[in-house]
């Protein structure tokens, strides 16, 4: 290495990734740096994917870090993303080279998921990635519905089926099947249920693909269990609307993403409320609270409301999503905050792995929250438990709570704990309170005092 290469080098040391909170020259995305006698410079800044929400930003602080070498009379900057890689080659040959698998659930129907879902992979395609869809319900599929290709009829090259496509998005579902639901509702068994996710999701030509969205159907049942199964998912949107029942699904839904080891990176709270035009008020249609009670109790820190648009439901039946008709309409605008944050978590993921501290008991220390380079912090179980924020120790209305310090005894310990999604830990007590969850953010806190 020429000493002028390490002078462009070190001028960008300074730039951050902002997710993977490392400078960019560290993480080796710098290739390919070319420098000529008469001091012009160029390079290649190799992104994790090619939808980063940053990469302009990037552009432009590489070129005015270098552009500031006193010797430098011009610079290039180029933008790649790195190969994709996927472990699938030999088992599922059509997913070879899809570099994420990212789960867009709800475990109750009527939540507007697939309206999520779809919307979602066209703001990611217009982030810059290449993007497929799969709509995994057999019983209702809504994609044919919901995006309208012009080539509407499937074939196979070499035994593999090829994906419609619609405005740049590869497009596969059960209801583009000839003859497969003539429109209408599927009624068949589960078994076989399984073996048409199977093979129309593994035996599709997906080519190059940066993300997959499977739109999962509602459920936490034995076909959810065994889409998740067949292929490794990186991570799992849940979508959900205000009402309290649905926040009781939510709950269960991080409970069966999380024993199949697929973190939930994110929730979007649908229909969340409706903005008059008559009157300027905003109408909380179905309620408040659900998405507060996920910051509070889960510790998420990626929730989004998605307000009431009729353009939203009108598209769905349009065959033309709204963030491709109209890009200018708020809900186009919140759905590519959404689908800059799905980017920006999965590569995290990627190329930072699960960092989620682990908590244990030590009897004579306590509760113990360790994190991987080696620091701890110790809890006294009985503050822990005081702490408790469940609906059984403070009430969901007022914030008030019900739980008094002297009720909890001074020796209670924790029996059993389970790590609750990304941002929480549900823990078990000896006086017999099963519904504690504690964001580790919260047990930080408790643990600075």
């Amino acid at each position: 290495m020429t000493d002028r290469t390490q002078q462009v080098l070190d001028a960008m040391k300074h730039i951050i990734d902002p997710d993977l909170g490392k400078d960019i020259v560290t993480l080796n995305f710098i290739k390919d740096v070319t420098i000529t006698d008469a001091g012009k410079v160029a390079f290649t800044v190799e992104l994790t994917t090619p939808a980063c929400p940053v990469k302009e930003q990037f552009r432009t602080q590489c070129q005015q870090a270098v552009s500031a070498l006193p010797w430098v009379t011009g610079v290039e900057v180029n933008l790649s993303a790195q190969t994709r890689r996927n472990p699938l080659q030999a088992k599922a040959p059509g997913l070879a080279k899809v570099g994420a698998i990212i789960a867009v659930s709800s475990c109750k129907g009527g939540v507007g998921k697939s309206t999520v879902a779809v919307n979602l992979a066209y703001s990611m395609a217009a982030l810059g990635g290449s993007v497929g869809i799969f709509d995994a319900d057999v019983y209702g599929p809504s994609l044919p519905t919901m995006v309208s290709p012009k080539q509407k009829e499937l074939f196979q090259i070499e035994n593999m089926i090829q994906p419609l496509q619609h405005e740049g998005v590869r497009l596969m579902s059960f209801g583009f099947v000839p003859s497969g639901n003539q429109g209408g509702a599927a009624i068949m068994r589960g078994p076989m249920v399984t073996q048409i996710i199977n093979q129309l999701l593994t035996s599709t030509q997906w080519g190059e693909l940066d993300y997959l969205i499977i739109d999962m159907p509602p459920g936490t049942g034995d076909i959810q269990l065994t889409l998740a199964q067949i292929i490794p998912i990186t991570a799992a949107l849940i979508v959900t609307t205000p009402q309290q029942l649905s926040f009781v699904d939510v709950v269960k839904g991080i409970q069966m993403f999380d024993k199949l080891n697929v973190p939930t990176i994110g929730v979007v709270e649908n229909m969340s409320y409706f903005d008059c035009p008559d009157n300027g008020k905003r109408y909380r249609v179905f309620g408040e609270g659900a998405r507060r009670q996920l910051v509070e109790q889960f510790g998420f820190k990626n929730t989004f409301e998605l307000p009431i648009y009729p353009e939203l439901s009108q598209s769905g039946d349009s065959g033309t999503p709204l963030v491709v008709r109209d890009q200018t309409h708020p809900a186009s605008t919140s759905l590519k905050e959404i689908a800059e944050l799905v980017v920006r978590e999965v590569s995290i993921l990627k190329h930072a792995g699960k960092s989620r501290p682990k908590v244990s008991y030590r009897p004579g220390d306590g509760l113990v929250l360790s994190f991987e380079n080696g620091e701890e912090h110790l809890l006294h179980p009985a503050t822990v438990r005081r702490n408790c924020r469940c609906a059984l120790c403070v009430d969901e209305m007022t914030g008030e709570p019900r739980l008094r310090p002297e009720d909890v005894d001074d020796k209670v310990f924790p029996k059993a704990m389970q790590p609750m999604g990304n941002y929480a830990v549900a823990i078990t007590w000896s006086d017999g309170h099963d519904s504690s969850i504690y964001p580790y953010d919260r047990l930080l806190a408790l643990a600075a005092g």
